[in-house]
């Protein structure tokens, strides 16, 4: 039983490939434990120890992979999407308490001036010439050199290993806290769901700041001594060079990715047959039967479609390996914690009953943090509300139904409208706004916004987006935007952002 990082990454033989990466020397398991080690220990000697906050802010790849595991396995690591505006990075720093930023070596991202602002270390990442893929040294970006940390060395299981945020709907990012058991337990959950031995290679093409990447593309496969290959982000023009390069058993995508990689399949069939998959993985947002089967004919190899999210530390449920059945349309069996279907009471349902699905499991959180409101909407008798509507089969295969909650799920990039709403209210031609997801093919859903402006006031569509943009990641930015007289209310007169597309005619 693995219950710390540091046992966790110990099943791997000393020899044995840890992490590798495009045109790099492979980093072995090794050399992967020491890098940890001295990674800790140079953290430690800068004041930051177990349960310390650390922002990672780096671009996808094996530093980032390996970067993240070392501040895992002794401190709390809290990753950070690199394409974050100044405001955004001010939010994140200030709301996580952040002791220090870890950034590449000569970075001018506007989290650093944001970090020398709060009074956040900023540590640099270096990778020495030659190095194997994962390699670099820490040196605090301002020479000093801090009080040594009061609790160094390695996190026990009870620790924090990662915190990250989720987008609330009617209010702000809520910090879901998981513990090194939390993370142990998903890896655990996952490894044995896809059988991997040491034996396999995944290709990791999911950003490194999404829980889907760090636990299914990273933790999941070192906790069984196998291989990643860490590019630097997904690239359909790469993808199969890649494929060639790593030669791959399986990998895990969102369905945006597959799709893309479906468009690309049929100019690189030989590529393929020279490196045949075990599988294929799906998560984030939910799989098109069609393109499930595309890809299954393409890769002669069975796509496994799981449900995951952030406080269950990824996985919840999965599609199980042949020979057990999959079904398509369904996120498969429970795949780790327990799973259930509960009714507005509280009272749990039989199968083929719609209800809110419910979880509960070593792989849980044990609760947002400083949030007493949110944990109490967020757990009923001893079970987690995942705010998603669903229904079992007799069989206990899990359908999502619906989406209790209104988070824009923009191809697996979650969009809290919340947050884009208030952006927008800064301008000041705008009265009112609500932000919501419209309908799209490829990514299941797009961020549209309804404003009403001041009296007198006006402005064009592109100057919004414009707005928007420079104080949001681009994914966040309203594709479409309707100017109304009034923004359309429920029965109640509450704003309702789930049905607001049918209703203005973007369905």
């Amino acid at each position: 039983m693995q219950n710390t990082l540091k046992d966790l990454l110990s099943v791997g033989v000393d020899a044995a490939t840890a992490i590798s990466a495009p045109s790099r020397m492979p980093l072995s398991y090794e050399g992967l434990r020491a890098l940890v080690g001295t990674t800790l220990s140079s953290l430690n000697a800068l004041g930051v120890g177990r349960n310390d906050r650390v922002a990672i802010v780096l671009d996808n790849g094996p530093e980032m992979a390996a970067c993240y595991m070392a501040c895992a396995s002794g401190t709390t690591s809290a990753p950070l999407n690199p394409a974050y505006r100044a405001d955004e990075f001010e939010f994140y720093l200030s709301d996580l308490h952040a002791k220090a930023l870890i950034v590449e070596r000569g970075n001018t991202s506007p989290a650093v001036e944001v970090a020398h602002r709060l009074g956040v270390r900023v540590v640099d990442l270096a990778v020495p010439a030659g190095a194997p893929a994962g390699s670099f040294i820490l040196a605090s970006r301002d020479g000093g050199a801090g009080s040594p940390a009061a609790s160094g060395g390695y996190s026990q299981a009870a620790d924090v290993g990662m915190v990250l945020h989720t987008s609330g709907t009617t209010s702000r990012p809520k910090i879901v806290p998981l513990s090194v058991a939390n993370l142990c337990a998903s890896a655990a959950n996952i490894r044995d769901t896809l059988n991997f031995t040491a034996e396999d290679i995944g290709l990791n093409i999911m950003p490194l700041f999404h829980i889907h990447g760090l636990i299914a593309g990273v933790l999941a496969p070192l906790s069984a001594g196998s291989q990643v290959f860490c590019t630097p982000g997904f690239n359909a023009l790469k993808f199969f060079a890649w494929m060639d390069e790593a030669k791959p058993t399986w990998y895990t995508a969102v369905p945006t990715m597959h799709q893309a990689i479906v468009a690309r399949a049929k100019g690189n069939a030989e590529i393929i047959r020279r490196n045949p998959l075990r599988f294929l993985r799906s998560s984030s947002s939910s799989m098109p039967p069609q393109v499930m089967k595309e890809l299954e004919e393409i890769f002669g190899a069975p796509l496994i479609e799981a449900y995951g999210m952030t406080e269950a530390t990824h996985q919840m449920a999965s599609n199980p390996l042949p020979p057990k059945s999959r079904k398509p349309g369904t996120v498969g069996l429970p795949a780790g914690p327990e799973i259930a279907i509960m009714d507005q009471d509280g009272s749990l349902l039989g199968p083929d009953k719609t209800g809110e699905i419910v979880i509960s499991g070593a792989n849980v959180t044990a609760g947002y943090e400083n949030n007493p409101k949110a944990n109490e909407e967020g757990y009923l008798n001893g079970w987690f509300r995942t705010g998603d509507q669903g229904v079992m089969d007799a069989d206990g295969y899990l359908s999502i139904t619906g989406r209790l909650k209104e988070i824009i799920n923009r191809g697996g990039e979650k969009v809290s409208p919340r947050e884009v709403d208030e952006i927008i209210m800064d301008h000041p031609a705008v009265a009112q706004v609500v932000c919501f997801g419209m309908p799209h093919p490829k990514l299941g859903e797009e961020v549209a916004a309804v404003v009403v402006f001041k009296e007198g006031a006006t402005a064009t569509e592109r100057e919004l987006q414009d707005f928007v943009a420079r104080r949001a990641a681009d994914y966040k930015v309203p594709k479409k935007i309707l100017f109304m007289d009034e923004i359309p209310k429920g029965a109640t007169g509450k704003l309702q952002r789930i049905g607001l597309a049918q209703k203005v005619g973007l369905g």
